[in-house]
């Protein structure tokens, strides 16, 4: 690649970044947002809650948008978002408005990361899987060193640097974006000749409302129930809401032209359904020990930001470390392998963290974590592979918008899960019953892979 190709790919890589580098830190800001909002552990879930949503839910709408109005505008407008949203995010004069600005933090980095690998399969000619493996390290190591970059700020300033951390990335990015990034074609650009109406047509405006309305309220349901300790008339109602809505997606998405989600795809390919329900279990596995052990440090442990952070390193080290020899692995033998062993691992994982308890040596949580990490290694390379040996090529690019799709159901859930189990106030009792129900998903995933080998699935 030439020099112009290295700067534009770290120009896009900087912008992508800022999506897993927001959605990792919070995760040691959650004890600090609880202390100084006055919340409890329920309602302060919706700082991870919110971002992730927004994340599901903007993505495919900004990828779709990109066709309409250009990618370079869309990266660009998607970095003037994210500035505004992490300038204005430690002004907020409460949680509701913090949750504002973390929602439109996460449309802003979402539409970079809708974009950002397009523009390098349209715009680097040359080596284009070492371009692409490059933006891969800038989206993974952002997600492992988010908590530890957390940590350290937090210790030596508070929770606001976490948002103002970002502004040096897009100040950079923007400048770097706007000399790199070859303007788009006019001729490429449809929306001058659609109407609003198509254009909602095209995105699903009608199934995105109805997703987001059914899976919020739901959540607020289920929630309200675990923190106040009784089921009310107002919470079954709102439950009851979100069913609707959600049946009422169900039904709308099988009968549109254009769905957001395209259900009948699932119907029609099971053995990728199975894929995807197993990267969603496995996101869940993932993410409940992102988010709950930062938890268990700080609120059972009494460990500081700081050394959470550093103790964090673990997990994601461990992921970046084993994922390029996971890749060497799974070409070699196949996916099937290395998932059984990640699946193992998670099982071991979930089982040494039922046997932490308030006096562990700090080394026993590295073990879950490293554990966790390897794991996760795995999954990054293995489940990608499962996807492609699963999914038809004339529908490859339906089937990585679904795989993501479960990624975010995957995140989302894990915080449902913490925000149930640990009710108002983050306990180890609740910690020791997250990692027996862990357990039973690591288990559960352990018989997928080997139904998967036994079905012939997949060639190893």
């Amino acid at each position: 690649m030439n020099s112009r190709s290295w700067w534009l790919m770290i120009s896009v890589g900087l912008g992508i970044l800022l999506n897993p580098l927001n959605s990792s830190m919070v995760s040691v800001a959650i004890p600090r947002l609880q202390q100084v909002f006055q919340l409890d552990f329920t309602q302060v879930s919706w700082v991870i809650f919110s971002f992730y949503i927004a994340s599901a839910v903007a993505q495919p709408v900004m990828g779709k948008a990109s066709d309409l109005f250009g990618r370079r505008k869309i990266f660009l407008t998607g970095l003037c978002v994210a500035f505004a949203a992490s300038f204005l995010a430690p002004l907020s004069p409460s949680f509701g408005w913090l949750i504002v600005f973390r929602i439109v933090q996460s449309i802003g980095t979402s539409m970079m990361v809708a974009v950002g690998m397009a523009i390098v399969r349209v715009h680097i000619t040359e080596k284009q899987a070492t371009a692409l493996s490059v933006l891969s390290i800038f989206l993974s190591g952002a997600a492992a060193i988010g908590p530890f970059i957390g940590g350290v700020i937090i210790h030596w300033w508070d929770w606001h640097a976490i948002f103002f951390v970002n502004i040096p990335f897009v100040a950079v990015s923007f400048l770097m974006a706007w000399r790199t990034i070859p303007k788009d074609d006019p001729r490429a650009a449809i929306a001058s000749n659609m109407s609003f109406r198509n254009w909602a047509q095209m995105i699903d405006v009608t199934g995105i409302l109805l997703f987001t309305t059914g899976l919020v309220a739901l959540l607020v349901g289920l929630l309200s129930a675990k923190s106040s300790g009784h089921i009310s008339w107002l919470t079954v109602t709102v439950g009851l809401i979100g069913l609707i809505f959600i049946w009422a997606f169900v039904r709308h998405e099988l009968q549109t032209t254009s769905p957001f989600i395209p259900l009948r795809t699932f119907a029609h390919y099971p053995a990728m359904t199975w894929v995807n329900i197993e990267f969603m279990l496995v996101n869940v596995l993932y993410y409940s020990v992102f988010f709950g052990l930062p938890s268990y440090l700080q609120m059972v442990r009494h460990v500081s930001e700081f050394h959470t952070g550093i103790l964090m390193l673990t997990l994601g080290l461990c992921s970046l470390v084993v994922s390029p020899l996971a890749g060497r692995w799974i070409d070699q033998s196949g996916a099937g392998p290395a998932l059984l062993v990640s699946a193992i691992l998670m099982t071991l994982g979930s089982v040494w963290i039922v046997s932490l308890n308030q006096h562990s040596p700090v080394i026993s949580v590295c073990v879950a974590l490293a554990v966790f990490g390897i794991s996760n290694g795995l999954n990054n390379v293995g489940m990608q592979a499962a996807l492609f040996k699963s999914s038809p090529k004339e529908i490859i690019g339906v089937a990585s918008g679904l795989f993501n799709t479960s990624r975010y159901l995957g995140t989302i859930l894990s915080s449902l899960l913490i925000g149930i189990v640990m009710g108002g106030k983050f306990s180890f009792g609740g910690f020791r019953v997250l990692g027996l129900i862990l357990t039973g998903v690591a288990l559960s995933l352990v018989v997928m892979s080997l139904r998967r080998r036994r079905s012939g699935q997949m060639q190893e």
